[in-house]
């Protein structure tokens, strides 16, 4: 009786794993380079920042002076609350996502670069620490004051601000008193929006910007003196802001 012999099962050609291989390997540079721009192109998201750190590839903040700052609108109390007040939620964490990413990559793309201007008058004042955004340096939280009228002395206005100064010296957040007003310019002091916040002041809504001077040197503290102020080294994206947080 003959043998049956069967056919062995057809061998898949060589150049279908060729081809697998070269699949795979495609995948995988698509992937390492779309995180590689995700990490490098989006620094204020804390874990992104944490493995720039780790790479030593963290952003180095430029050190401007006041003839050199990106341009930027420059806003009084009035056209800042007309201009961010009416931000819904989504908008709010959007424009905050922007704006610290700005500040980290030293404004290359001055989108939403704002400067503020007018008169603060001093509520509190602290010592930064490890906990902050960054250190050393000082902030001070203060509420606009407006004149209604070219007859009417200034009032309070529902605009605060925290203003976040850089500096080792920090024994001159003793210069700065309760109930102090502070005239804060374009020029020379070059205060920028860094966030966007609101929070309730008296059973009234009222908004809350965080800024940071990006024009680096001497600030003159009125006539009784000043302190320099220098870009920070390392920033923490994951302590975020407000500074006050209540």
């Amino acid at each position: 009786m003959p043998r049956i012999v069967e056919e062995p099962p057809s061998r898949r050609p060589a150049y279908f794993w060729w081809v697998l291989a070269n699949a795979l390997a495609i995948c995988f540079a698509v992937i390492t380079w779309a995180v590689c721009l995700h990490v490098f192109g989006n620094p204020e998201i804390p874990r992104n920042y944490q493995i720039l750190s780790k790479l030593g590839r963290l952003p180095v903040l430029k050190r401007y002076t006041v003839l050199d700052v990106p341009n930027g609108n420059a806003l009084v109390p009035r056209e800042l609350y007309k201009h961010y007040f009416g931000y819904t939620e989504a908008q709010r964490i959007r424009a905050n996502s922007l704006l610290m990413r700005n500040y980290l990559t030293n404004f290359d793309r001055p989108l939403l670069l704002t400067y503020i201007e007018g008169d603060y008058m001093v509520e509190k004042v602290r010592v930064l620490n490890q906990y902050d955004f960054f250190d050393p340096g000082i902030v001070i939280k203060a509420q606009a004051m407006v004149k209604p009228d070219d007859f009417t002395k200034p009032l309070p206005f529902p605009v605060f601000i925290e203003y976040v100064f850089p500096t080792d010296q920090t024994q001159v957040a003793d210069s700065f008193k309760i109930g102090d007003v502070m005239a804060v310019k374009k020029s020379p002091n070059c205060a920028a929006v860094v966030h966007i916040s609101k929070f309730i002041h008296e059973d009234e809504p009222a908004l809350l910007l965080t800024v940071i001077p990006i024009a680096y040197g001497t600030y003159r503290i009125g006539d009784i003196g000043s302190f320099p102020i220098e870009p920070p080294v390392q920033m923490r994206p994951a302590s975020g802001f407000p500074v006050f947080k209540n």
